[in-house]
Order: structure tokens, then C-alpha cells, then sequence
């Protein structure tokens, strides 16, 4: 199901969350509304299922307006960070109820739910009450409990928010197959990068109610639009330092170190200050521009390093590299950086 915000603005009393956001999700997608706290990824989560009435614009559904419809009339599947299940239910039950509100027959009830219960690896915990269950298993209960009503649009405000380390990367994995499985059209709210960029087919990156950019994981963090969408996306995250253009380079301020203008960017007039983007795992010992400073940190990763380098300007890099015994706190070290991988960007945040 194609889901489209025309111009869609929504207020609180005087306060703007969002004006005139325009955004389609294809049929079968799973998209990510990415960014952080306050930016409006929930109010337009909330708008779509009906939660939240709109203060302008239209919802699409397919070619249908569902902008004016109560929630209950959009068919529309919601997993919530709390879960919500009902603890007096147990697991069966909990899963049952949207078709228990809609006075199916009890054979087909109870088909649906071993159907369901299967597809998301709950089969033997259907006797369970919720307080019985992990965290895991209550995400997936919640996950069932959407899917057996076979909604239009599953959306997913924060689900992984309250598991540990370890079930965050089993579930963000498990609701991938499961929406690949079902086809369904998903959404996914969030404000965890890794959950965006491992589970979804595009994400679309807001800030203060806007939409920065939107497009695949792979194309938003080879091309981030702006620094805001280059700092947000990235584990560990990329570092900025400023520069000026100078005789066809990019001198970095108050340091002994020139860098040549990646081929993909303009070439500002000298003079022109810019802000310069390097990832840390572009910077180490291959590379055609060097870069020199001191190691002011190291943090160990298992199979490989973070080095912090400290830059004669007080500027800090990072460089990710497999574990090195030639490297220790507070050496000096020269590194290079691949000059088609640096990105440059306006003093306003643009990328050039």
C-alpha cells in the first residue's frame, strides 16, 4: 500500500511541529523516519494512524484520503515501544484481540494466530502470560498482535527502545524478514542510525519538522546533503574541522595540513571558509593527502582500534583501524586520507 503526506502540517495549539511535509512511501517499502528527539518523526507516525488529527494537508492511502478517518477505520497496524500488551491475556489472547473486536469465528481466530505465532517464532509461547515472557518476546507478541488483523501500513515508534544489545540486533533482523516476508508497507520511527540503515529500504533523515534528505542508507551516507545528515548517520561518527580555500586546496585552520578538493565537489573561490567531513574510517595509512597529529586516545573495538589524533589546532580526527602494537597514547603519527572521500560543505552546513 502506497502511503502519501500531501503538504501535511500539524500544530500544537500555537506551537508548528511540522508544515507542509510532503512524503511517499512505495508499496512494500519499509522506510525509517530518522532523527532526534523533538524533530517530529512521532507526530507524523501518530498522523498517519489517526492518532493525531491533522492541522493541514492531506493522507494518502493507495488513492483513498484518509485524512478525516478515525483510526479503527484505517486499518493500520501499530507496534509501540512499551509493547501495550494486556497483562491479564495470555500471549494467544493478546494476539486475538483485534479479531475478537471484529466478531470473526473462533476456528479462524485461532488459525490466524498459529499462523502469526509461526511467523514470528512464538509458537510455543502461547499459553504465556506477558510477565512471563522477555523483553524479545513481548516485541514479538506486540509484532504479532499488529500483523494478524493483515493491516495496510505497519508502523513502529521506537520498538527496539527497551531491549539490551544483544536482542536489539536479533529483533531489527526479525522485523526485517518478517515485513520482507509479508510484504507489507512499513514505517519505522527511530532515532538510532544503525536501526535506520540495517532495516530500511530508504530513510529520511528530520530535523525541527523538516525533511533533510531522503534516500537509500547507502547513497545518504556516501552523499550526506548537509553536516547535520553527515554527523547523523555513522558509527563511529564522522569529524569536522574548518578550513579556508587556498591557491585550489583546503587549508585546515591553524594547522600545517592542506588537503586537495575531492573531484565530486566545487572549488571555492580562495578565501572561502568550509567545513571539511572526514569518517573515520577514511583516514589511516593509505591515501594520497596526509595528515599529521597525536594520538590522544584509544579506545579498543575487539578486532580493531579507534585512535583519537589530536591536530596541532585542538581540532580532534578519528581513524578506525585493525588493532596496531606499533601505536601507543601520545604518539606522533602521520596518516593520510583519500581525498575523494573527504566531503566539504558551506559554512551554513551545504555541501559543496
Amino acid at each position: 500500500m502506497r502511503i502519501l503526506l500531501d503538504k501535511f502540517s500539524k500544530s500544537f495549539g500555537a506551537v508548528k511541529v511540522i508544515e507542509d511535509m510532503t512524503l511517499e512511501i512505495k508499496d512494500g517499502e519499509m522506510l525509517a523516519l530518522l532523527g532526534p528527539s523533538g524533530c517530529g518523526k512521532s507526530t507524523t507516525l501518530f498522523a498517519i494512524c489517526g492518532i493525531h488529527k491533522v492541522t493541514g494537508g492531506r493522507i494518502y492511502f493507495g488513492d483513498r484520503d484518509m485524512t478525516d478517518l478515525p483510526s479503527q477505520e484505517r486499518n493500520v497496524g501499530v507496534v509501540f515501544q512499551s509493547y501495550a500488551l494486556y497483562p491479564h491475556m495470555n500471549v494467544a489472547e493478546n494476539i486475538a484481540f483485534p479479531l475478537r473486536i471484529r466478531n470473526l469465528p473462533g476456528a479462524e481466530i485461532k488459525r490466524l494466530v498459529d499462523e502469526m505465532a509461526d511467523l514470528v517464532h512464538i509458537g510455543n509461547l502461547l499459553d504465556r502470560r506477558p510477565a512471563e515472557l522477555s523483553g524479545g518476546q513481548q516485541q514479538r507478541v506486540a509484532l504479532a498482535r499488529a500483523l494478524v488483523r493483515r493491516p495496510n501500513v505497519l508502523l513502529l515508534d521506537e520498538p527496539l527502545a527497551n531491549l539490551d544489545a544483544k536482542l536489539r540486533l536479533e529483533m531489527r533482523s526479525e522485523i526485517r524478514r518478517i515485513q520482507l516476508e509479508t510484504g507489507i508497507t512499513a514505517i519505522l520511527v527511530t532515532h538510532d542510525q544503525v536501526e535506520a540503515m540495517s532495516m530500511c529500504d530508504r530513510i529520511a533523515i528530520m530535523n525541527a519538522g523538516q525533511i533533510i534528505q531522503i534516500a537509500t542508507p547507502k547513497e545518504m551516507y556516501r552523499n550526506p546533503r548537509t553536516t547535520f545528515v553527515a554527523g547523523f548517520l555513522g558509527n563511529p561518527p564522522i569529524a569536522f574541522v574548518e578550513a579556508e580555500a587556498r591557491d585550489g586546496m583546503l587549508a585546515v585552520k591553524n594547522a600545517d595540513i592542506r588537503l586537495p578538493v575531492p573531484p565530486d565537489a566545487v572549488t571555492p573561490p580562495d578565501g572561502t571558509p568550509v567545513i571539511i567531513g572526514i569518517r573515520p574510517e577514511n583516514l589511516g595509512p593509505e591515501g594520497d593527502a596526509i595528515i599529521r597529529g597525536r594520538v590522544s586516545f584509544i579506545e579498543t573495538q575487539g578486532r580493531e582500534n579507534l585512535y583519537d589524533i589530536k591536530l596541532e589546532n585542538g581540532s580532534v580526527l578519528r581513524s578506525i583501524q585493525r588493532v596496531r602494537d606499533d601505536i601507543s597514547l601520545d604518539d606522533e603519527v602521520e596518516w593520510r586520507v583519500r581525498s575523494d572521500r573527504l566531503f566539504v560543505f558551506a559554512e551554513n552546513g551545504e555541501r559543496l
